[in-house]
């Protein structure tokens, strides 16, 4: 029986232990936080969100929904096990964190076919040699631990590319003051019901607002540090150093969220659902680099928090990932090691579910070659085929969600063009095509 070795057991490296296993391959999975976490983690179980517990749109004619039907194709553990501990989040899939990370250990570490190991890897090849395994897959993430680092630095790459990410704060529910605030969400009709709880700001207390975010104190970087953010999770902070009104045109945006009154505010601070029970509030694009200090008093000034409480501050931490265009081939397999592949955001996504996708893409392209049979080439008109062709082409490696500027033009009749707004139309024609290529395709899968 073929025997893999997967490093990591966050989103990708569940999917692709799960995958292998699921096709009859013997798994060994080693994961370091049952030991040790690192600086963003906080609980020992499996494939915890540490950023937010959203996995972003169900829409089919999203870019998101469209990379969730490509991964229940190849059976994704990680929406099976979202769709069983999801909390309201209008069209979005949000999960309970604790829950969803306590099921997916409990999967992976009964399936009879793996074996989950507490160990720090530092020598990929000699710790799949140890196990006596044909292959590896390293899927540690974007905070890989510094002795597995230094060896891939010093064996694949001399260069250190990484950039910062932000994670938002969680507020206590029962601290907030109801009175101030109101449900609504931007996208659902007025007789639906709402998932989202809404503060909203006048003129007056978002300018002051932003300007002690300006002027509050920063966690600064280490010498050795030069903080580059993933520019779609920018701290709000950051946001407010940009210009005043940009936070206004982002996640603090009003469009579409109007008082009960039918007024529109200023501005607005959403909160989601941090668990099923609402016992607390994850702020919506909240990513700070502020002190926890700061972040307390700060917040404070957001209607309804004047007495706030949080479970979570918010902090920034760095996330490494591999120049994959010149360092792996098209399916995530070294060049310099061919037993040895890479999976999640180490190969230059961003994102939860691209993440997943790309542990689901990585073990299924393996676990062909296992079975004696040619690499698949996904379309680049699909989701992952996207992912993949970006990752494998972008010459300045940057990490990106799944997003339809990655997919292939789409070339409109002028009957198309009078459809509707342009932008929509020809994103609900990248869906379909998206979805008749990978019809078509999925029937090798």
């Amino acid at each position: 029986m073929s025997r893999v070795l997967v490093i990591g057991a966050g989103l990708a490296g569940s999917e692709a232990a799960w995958l292998l296993a699921t096709r009859g391959v013997s798994v060994v999975l080693a994961e370091v936080k049952t030991l040790k976490l690192n600086p963003a983690q906080k609980i020992s179980t499996f494939a915890e969100l540490v950023c937010t517990n959203s996995l972003k749109s169900m829409d089919p004619d999203s870019a998101h929904g469209l990379l969730k039907t490509e991964m229940r194709a190849l059976g994704s553990l990680v929406l099976d096990v979202a769709n069983a501990t999801a909390v309201p989040a209008g069209d979005a899939l949000a999960v309970d964190r604790e829950h969803f990370s306590q099921q997916i250990t409990h999967r992976l570490s009964h399936h009879p076919l793996i074996q989950v190991i507490a160990f720090e890897a530092s020598d990929p090849i000699a710790l799949m040699q140890e196990h006596n395994c044909q292959h590896v897959i390293v899927a540690s993430g974007p905070l890989t631990t510094n002795p597995l680092e230094t060896w891939l630095t010093e064996n694949l790459s001399s260069e250190d590319i990484y950039f910062y990410d932000a994670i938002a704060p969680v507020v206590d529910a029962d601290t907030l003051d109801y009175s101030k605030l109101y449900y609504k969400d931007r996208h659902k009709q007025p007789d639906e019901r709402a998932d989202y709880l809404n503060a909203p700001m006048n003129k007056e207390q978002y300018d002051a607002f932003i300007a002690e975010m300006v002027a509050a104190e920063k966690v600064p970087p280490k010498d050795f540090e030069d903080w580059k953010f993933f520019e779609s999770c920018l701290p709000i902070d950051l946001m407010a150093e940009r210009g005043p009104e940009t936070a206004r045109f982002s996640c603090m945006k009003p469009i579409g969220l109007e008082l009960p009154d039918g007024s529109e505010p200023w501005a607005v601070v959403q909160l989601r659902k941090e668990n099923l029970q609402g016992a607390a509030f994850n702020l919506v694009g909240f990513q700070t680099r502020l002190t926890y200090k700061e972040q307390v008093r700060v917040f404070r000034m957001i209607p309804g928090f004047e007495e706030a409480s949080f479970i979570h501050l918010g902090s920034c931490h760095r996330n490494s990932f591999l120049n994959s265009r010149k360092l792996l081939n098209s399916s995530m397999t070294s060049l310099k090691f061919p037993q040895m592949s890479f999976a999640g955001q180490i190969t230059g996504v961003e994102g939860y579910t691209e993440s997943a996708a790309m542990g689901l893409y990585v073990a299924h392209q393996l676990w062909r070659r296992l079975q004696g049979l040619e690499e698949l080439a996904w379309p680049k008109e699909t989701g992952i085929g996207a992912l993949v062709n970006y990752v494998m082409t972008i010459e300045k490696p940057a990490p990106s969600n799944i997003n339809f500027g990655l997919l292939p033009n789409i070339e409109m009749t002028r009957e198309q063009r009078k459809s509707g707004p342009k932008k929509k139309v020809r994103k609900q024609l990248a869906a379909q095509r998206a979805r008749e290529v990978f019809s078509g395709f999925s029937q090798q899968l």
